[in-house]
């Protein structure tokens, strides 16, 4: 009875929400709590504030989904998540009440819906850094006809410059790495060679968040027969009478540097006509590669991944490493170059390491302190905590985060 109540109690959840579909502003009222830490009722307003916003916009907007789960008729699991896609403007405060350590707040602001919720945020405005790799070819042989054995290299720059076009970020290029030494299972086995500590290696030496790599999987011609050297060949070419299809397929992954975690992967396909004329392609990518019906077409899928990329990050908050903390002092390993400015206020996390995992990636911990820029340098900055470091023991590589 006690499980068919809890059930009976999410139905009625999901069906008494107000779901508004209007585009237009309504002012509503929302209420958040937060814990006041060593007497800081500052830093508490703060963060109740941010929790009476999440308030205003599951009130205006909220979607429900429910999943049980259940074993011979009687329900063993139920999970429900809630989703809201708003932005809150004219947020102001208009109650506060302090009971203990608890502070209370109630806001009321101008809710409408978001046509992208992400470009709201404040790490929206950010420039993340990011590093593209080399793009092994998992067949190299494939290369040999036309000459594209340097596509490996070649493509990571194209993407290189494609998403340093589009300028949402700082793109720092690593085309002769290769992350993957297993290209067949790449990259669903982490183990032995194929150990993500590489990812972790080069984001940390370069200084980046996301590291974006991939293995060209396919650069075969449809009828590798067709190919040949003979007169009958070349004729054969000429009057367009044997295939001459070309397959492309790479697939794209982009971890997160902190972690080594996956946060997306996609294989990208396209087939066209390989049409080169005899010598006039120099290598993946040159001038004569470019008039082929072929290169034209990855070309087209060069831009299509770095769309990927920037759409697969756009919710992404801003993650900076710590170089130093002195004091009440922080100074982090991004700037002005990255779009961070004096007043900006950034979470610290801590991240901690386990005896018996070594090997794993660190878990972030909320220290509860922020950092607020005071300077900024093109590649630094330096800004203040309300504690100090070594109390909420920041440190040395620990992570600031802005979402």
């Amino acid at each position: 009875m006690k499980r068919l109540s809890s059930s009976l109690l999410l139905w009625v959840l999901a069906v008494s929400l107000v779901y508004v579909t209007g585009a237009q502003a309504v002012v509503l009222e929302g209420v958040g709590h937060a814990s006041i830490y060593n007497g800081d009722l500052e830093a508490a307003r703060v963060e109740a504030r941010k929790a009476a916003i999440r308030d205003l916009s599951l009130q205006y907007e909220a979607r429900v989904s429910t999943r049980d789960t259940m074993e011979n008729g009687v329900i063993t699991e139920s999970q429900v998540r809630l989703a809201s896609n708003t932005r809150a403007r004219n947020v102001r405060i208009i109650d506060e009440y302090q009971s203990g350590n608890l502070l209370r707040v109630v806001v009321r602001g101008d809710i409408s819906e978001s046509g992208d919720q992400c470009r709201a945020s404040e790490a929206s405005r950010l420039k993340k850094r990011v590093a593209v790799t080399g793009f092994p070819v998992l067949y190299p042989d494939q290369g040999r006809i036309g000459g594209i054995g340097d596509a490996g290299e070649i493509l990571p720059q194209q993407l290189q410059q494609a998403l340093m076009e589009q300028g949402g970020f700082q793109v720092f290029g690593a085309t002769r790495s290769r992350m993957f030494t297993d290209l067949l299972n790449a990259p669903t086995v982490q183990q032995g060679n194929n150990r993500l500590t590489n990812v972790l290696q080069l984001a940390r030496e370069m200084g980046v968040q996301f590291v974006v790599t991939g293995v060209i999987r396919d650069l075969g011609v449809a009828d590798p027969s067709a190919w040949g050297t003979s007169v009958l060949d070349r004729m054969q070419r000429g009057l367009g009478t044997v295939d001459q299809r070309r397959q492309f397929a790479a697939d794209l992954i982009v971890f997160d540097g902190f972690s080594g975690a996956p946060v997306y992967r996609q294989r990208f396909e396209t087939v066209a006509d390989w049409n080169a004329g005899p010598g006039g392609v120099a290598g993946f990518g040159s001038a004569g590669f470019q008039k082929t019906a072929y290169g034209q077409s990855v070309s087209g899928v060069v831009e299509a991944m770095a769309a990927a990329v920037t759409e697969a990050l756009a919710c992404q908050p801003f993650m900076t490493r710590i170089a130093r903390v002195d004091g009440y002092s922080v100074t982090l390993e991004s700037g002005a170059t990255a779009g961070l400015r004096p007043g900006d206020e950034l979470k610290l996390y801590r991240s901690a390491s386990y005896f018996d995992s070594l090997g794993d990636a660190p878990e972030l911990q909320d220290s509860h302190v922020s950092v607020t820029l005071e300077k900024v340098q093109p590649r630094f900055s330096r800004g203040s905590m309300q504690q100090l470091g070594g109390l909420v023991n920041i440190q040395r590589d620990d992570i600031a985060i802005l979402w």
